[in-house]
């Protein structure tokens, strides 16, 4: 038994009112309240853990993220660090310097703000590779980059065609230029060498570690294919996945109905640690590369309307079919969605599945949320709809400022990231999407309480009145990704009963102009220490 006291724990209610102490048997919370009254209750022989007056939370949960890709990507060519290109063509080069036996160059976390147009060209990647196969994916994960031998193994050539849900950027001549979009990346991705049984293992654990370091405790994952899928259960049965996990799995776009039956079966092969019976749609693309699925066409740099609105990766005419199919076989719907036409579709899915099936606690939920028609918004409460929103986005950085709001129309540009809003009307869940973005918690909290890209910028807010207050944000990364994650009943809140999943951070979050500084001292699965940074720092 263990009681934590001297603290300033925060239980998920008033930001406001505080406990001391919490008192822990086994996996569980036993107690909160005084230090002295939960040492006392606890009993002779309790281990006492002295908190320092440090805050004390409920495990985060990240609702939209993966582990798996960024455990990877730390062991490949990782960009994430990088500010620059030419930051990222140096660490291109040392890493093919300090792996003489890599046959093909693979990893990511690339920029579209470091190229002109957000497309970087292959004879950059040429100049530091040295004729090495080379392919690294945008930090979004919605396109790649390839030098002349990738795309030469690839046959990519300028006689290719662009596949329909995709796009091959080209030089004036037609030739390619080194940027895929999209579906086109498969075209590379075919001749990429997939990670080994054991690489993929090391890398999945990699990320539970890494999450584990910003005082995530459970989370979903976003793309669950078979192999992510054995790979957990093989995981949770030897002990080693410590995290609570809800696996999304992944919807063929290439396939239809035909494949929910495999995917009920897979459902059914969960564990204690690890639930998979979510399912994954990919609805559109992304802003910065123009295949978005938007209400009206992208503009050009003048302000022209053009004839491209995005792309529809599921047709909507077959999407309430296919929603209303999965609901009725009981597996909650998680949308990948980020154009104001994709959301729209996402919603009146759900809404057929409602009226066929009739209400139920599925909870599906609609990720990402870039642009939301007004009309729209009220639909996510009557629905039951959680809006699982990504925070670091919602701010006027680069990709938005120079990729983004010169190609939307006026209305779409203020109808960003409307996280007030729709927090006003429905439950809201965070998550961080890494590797795409970073993991870490105080970060994303930081930009969604200010809208601002860092603590110099407080006074450049994106959209101001969609700022959240610091209490709403802590809740969509605790409760409110506990809801979605179906972890409620034991998880997300400070209380007896509940699972002991614990963080504590080396400042009070509340009352702070910008939390993108504080640090996680510690935290707890089941009541087992998982990390410890001063441990982790010696």
């Amino acid at each position: 038994m263990k009681a934590l006291v001297n603290g300033s724990v925060w239980t998920g209610g008033n930001p406001g009112v505080r406990s001391e102490a919490i008192g822990i048997s086994g996996e569980r919370i036993v107690a909160v309240g005084t230090s002295a009254d939960v040492v006392e209750g606890m009993g002779p022989g309790v281990e006492v853990m002295d908190l320092e007056k440090r805050f004390v939370s409920a495990g985060f949960q990240d609702a939209h993220v993966h582990p798996a890709d960024g455990g990877m990507q730390r062991m490949q060519c990782d960009l994430s660090g990088c500010t620059s290109a030419k930051e990222a063509l140096a660490a291109i080069a040392a890493y093919v310097a300090g792996h003489p036996e890599v046959e093909f160059v693979q990893g990511g976390g690339w920029l579209y703000p470091w190229f002109e147009g957000g497309n970087p060209e292959a004879h950059a990647l040429d100049a530091v590779t040295g004729g090495v196969p080379t392919y690294l994916t945008v930090a979004d994960g919605h396109s790649g980059w390839a030098n002349q031998a990738a795309l030469r193994l690839a046959g990519i050539q300028s006689s290719t065609p662009d596949p329909s849900d995709g796009r091959i950027v080209r030089n004036e001549d037609g030739s390619p230029q080194g940027t895929l979009h999209e579906g086109a990346m498969a075209l590379v991705e075919r001749i990429v060498p997939s990670p080994s049984p054991d690489e993929l293992r090391e890398g999945l654990l990699a990320g539970q570690s890494a999450l584990f370091e910003v005082g995530v405790t459970s989370w979903q994952d976003a793309w669950v294919n078979a192999e992510i899928h054995e790979l957990y259960r093989s995981l949770a049965i030897s002990g080693e996945l410590r995290a609570s996990v809800r696996g999304a799995l992944w919807w063929d776009r290439e396939r239809g109905l035909e494949q929910l039956d495999d995917l009920i079966e897979l459902s059914r092969e969960g564990h204690e640690r690890y639930d998979p019976r979510t399912i994954k749609l990919m609805l559109d693309g992304v802003c910065e590369n123009h295949t978005a699925a938007m209400l009206d066409p992208y503009t050009d740099r003048a302000g022209r309307p053009t004839d491209n609105s995005g792309l529809d990766f599921i047709d909507p005419q077959d999407l309430p079919a296919i929603v209303t199919a999965i609901d009725a076989a009981g597996l909650q719907c998680h949308f990948h969605a980020l154009g104001d036409r994709a959301v729209r579709n996402a919603l009146d899915a759900i809404e057929a599945a409602r009226y066929a099936n009739g209400p139920t606690d599925l909870r599906h939920h609609i990720a990402h949320l870039q642009v939301v028609h007004p009309d729209d918004v009220s639909r996510f409460g009557s629905l039951g709809v959680t809006a699982n929103l990504q925070p670091l986005w919602a701010c006027a950085d680069e990709a938005v400022t120079e990729l983004t709001l010169p190609f939307l129309q006026e209305p779409q540009r203020i109808h960003q990231y409307p996280f007030a809003a729709l927090a006003r009307r429905t439950n809201i869940a965070m998550g961080s999407d890494w590797p795409v973005s970073s993991p870490d918690v105080m970060a994303q909290v930081a930009v969604a309480a200010t809208r601002a890209v860092s603590e110099e910028t407080l006074e450049e807010a994106f959209l101001p009145d969609q700022k959240l207050d610091y209490a709403t944000s802590l809740k969509a990364f605790t409760s409110g990704s506990a809801y979605v994650n179906h972890l409620d009943h034991e998880t997300g809140v400070i209380a007896p009963g509940f699972r002991a999943d614990l963080v504590i951070l080396d400042q009070d979050p509340f009352g702070l102009a910008w939390t993108g500084g504080i640090a996680v001292d510690m935290t707890l699965v089941g009541g087992e220490i998982v990390h410890h940074r001063d441990l982790a720092t010696n």
